[in-house]
């Protein structure tokens, strides 16, 4: 089902346009994220042409989201402040009409994240990102995944991804061997990237963040945006996996490809798919 083209669904807004603008505007994303993954995830920011800021006290979250270009909020390293100040930033994101992006990582795992996980679905999250156990299991299905790693087949969860898509009025990209984005009532699948993408620490966080970025510059477009942020990662995985010996050079490798990527070459490489 690969091909090259643009966007299939929406259309309006092609990722090499979204690509362009990210460049141009150099978006603030807010990013309330793991400890594990604030380094490579604000690199990967860097690297697109956003300007990440790694901001999660409370005593300040709101006052910043409200000057962000978007907010992301990742709950992989979850404790009470943190988790007061994710949802001090999502009202204040929701206040200034600012998209913000919700990673529910390993939210089934434990009931503390899983009551953490309801009260920032309540907060109406522009888009949602994760692997194919977390949708799968925001969807109230039972995961075979017991920790963050994802156990489960993205095929699998796109039936979850269109429900919860549905039922929270909002984007649902789901991330693994081949992704899948949907609105609820318009899905798309991008295939590309590379097997050692896994390998990596903090990719899937990373991608979270890169969401926000493209989302900040096309806040009226969130499925166009989470698209285009997939297709990114796509292709700059193929490219990084070209000479990469393993999972280490493959790190720095795709930090390199992602800032080499031009609006032209993205077109050229990107591989949707209308599902």
């Amino acid at each position: 089902m690969d091909k090259s083209t643009a966007n299939p669904t929406a259309g309006t807004l092609p990722p090499g346009a979204l690509l362009e603008r990210v460049r141009a505007q150099s978006p603030l994303v807010h990013c309330i994220t793991n400890y594990v993954a604030m380094n490579f995830a604000a690199n990967v920011l860097l690297a697109a042409g956003a300007s990440p800021a790694m901001v999660h006290s409370e005593k300040e979250t709101a006052e910043f989201a409200g000057i962000s270009g978007a907010l992301t909020i990742n709950i992989g390293t979850l404790s009470d402040h943190w988790l007061t100040g994710m949802e001090l930033a999502a009202d204040a994101a929701r206040a200034a009409n600012k998209p913000w992006v919700l990673d529910p990582v390993a939210h089934h795992a434990t009931s503390y994240r899983r009551n953490a996980i309801a009260r920032l679905l309540a907060l109406k999250p522009t888009v949602i990102r994760g692997n194919a156990s977390e949708i799968i299991a925001l969807d109230g299905g039972t995961s075979t995944a017991s920790g963050v790693d994802a156990r489960d087949s993205v095929e699998l969860a796109a039936g979850a991804a269109v429900n919860v898509a549905r039922k929270h009025a909002t984007v649902v990209a789901v991330t693994g061997e081949a992704d899948f984005v949907t609105d609820g009532h318009q899905s798309v699948r991008i295939s590309g990237g590379s097997h050692y993408m896994p390998m990596v620490t903090a990719m899937g966080c990373a991608l979270t963040g890169l969401v926000g970025a493209f989302a900040a510059v096309a806040p009226a477009s969130p499925l166009d945006a989470a698209i285009a942020a997939l297709a990114c990662f796509a292709v700059a995985g193929e490219q990084a996996a070209v000479q990469a010996e393993g999972p280490g050079s493959f790190s720095w490798r795709f930090l390199d490809a992602l800032a080499a990527l031009t609006p032209q070459s993205l077109t050229g490489r990107q591989r949707l798919a209308r599902a």
